[in-house]
């Protein structure tokens, strides 16, 4: 299909499932926050599943052609996955900066990184059997996560990343192994520190797609909106990604302004393009989706626009959410019959 829509991740969770004040009154976890959650233990895994699907429905409603499971059970984007590896102490965590600058707890690395089971594959099953459109499961990136925790063990942080990147290439495969037709990896700190992703972090993000068999992408952003409010005007790390083995990169266009002519450079790449300001919480007009997906055209092939928000939507409510999403449909729908000239 010419212009797909899909999440690049996450969607709100509901109110009844986890606590959204505590959740936006804090930099994302980086350790387990299981004091978000609102249901008990013996009841959370199906609560999560019904929030799941929540999710699901509402993004075929809104008619979104790729779905994901809105990262429902995660308390952050990397915690769930940084947390369920070997060679970690998270009963006595670490300190790291997040991108942001500020101190936040991390887990402490104290061994060899090891993927001891598969982490995302149950939920990856369960999107899959509860949609019939083509399905995406996200992973953190092996990059990101050696920037959010503090290294006791390896001699370098290149060594940290090159095992956080083998972990995940075996969860990738074993996600493409039970039905994921993309699987994504996220990569915000590659924008937030260009130095060392230069020196190391593209390699081990390289080493994590090595041999796989399957659709990949990789999303770089400038954080939420809800958490980091100021915008550059530009990417600090996204030529270099040229050089990536991932089929998509995931961009931010809406709130950024982003001058588009920044693409140029990565033809050949499909390209995830943001065209939602989550910074705004009004709503976009269908045709303002469509503006925005119009800039991108003379940089980028319409064959290779998937249209998305400019970053997860964990933290908006859901009816601003949904507003969104179905707004973003519909200004695909829009240059998409102008495009085929119907």
């Amino acid at each position: 299909m010419l212009l797909p829509t899909s999440l690049v991740g996450s969607y709100c969770q509901p109110d009844w499932l986890i606590d959204r004040d505590k959740l936006a009154g804090r930099f994302p976890p980086r350790t387990r926050a299981q004091e978000l959650w609102r249901i008990p233990e013996p009841f959370l895994a199906e609560a999560q599943d019904d929030a799941t699907l929540l999710a699901i429905r509402a993004q075929e409603e809104a008619g979104l052609d790729i779905i994901t499971d809105g990262e429902i059970r995660r308390e952050s984007y990397s915690n769930r996955f940084a947390t369920a590896l070997d060679g970690v102490d998270l009963d006595n965590p670490g300190t790291a900066l997040d991108r942001s600058g500020h101190p936040n707890p991390v887990p402490r690395i104290t061994g060899p990184i090891r993927r001891k089971h598969p982490v995302e594959v149950e939920d990856l099953k369960f999107l899959r059997a509860h949609t019939d459109r083509m399905v995406k499961i996200t992973v953190p990136g092996p990059f990101t996560m050696s920037q959010q925790a503090q290294n006791d063990y390896y001699a370098t942080p290149a060594e940290a990343a090159r095992d956080y990147a083998r972990a995940v290439r075996a969860e990738i495969e074993d996600l493409f192994a039970a039905g994921a037709d993309v699987v994504q990896i996220d990569e915000p700190y590659m924008q937030a520190r260009p130095e060392a992703a230069e020196e190391y972090g593209l390699d081990a993000l390289n080493t994590a797609l090595e041999g796989v068999s399957g659709t990949t992408a990789v999303h770089i952003c400038f954080g939420y909106a809800a958490i980091i409010h100021e915008r550059p005007e530009g990417y600090s790390f996204l030529p270099q990604l040229k050089s990536c083995a991932c089929d998509q990169i995931s961009i931010e266009t809406a709130q950024s302004e982003l001058d588009t002519a920044t693409l140029e450079p990565l033809r050949g790449k499909s390209i995830i393009l943001g065209v939602l300001d989550l910074s705004d919480p009004e709503p976009e007009s269908a045709e303002t989706v469509a503006v925005r997906i119009r800039r991108a055209l003379p940089h980028v092939d319409a064959e290779k626009i998937i249209v998305a928000p400019d970053c997860g939507m964990k933290y908006l409510p859901r009816d601003v959410a949904f507003a969104k999403m179905k707004a973003m449909a519909d200004g695909a729908r829009i240059v998409r019959a102008e495009l085929s000239g119907g």
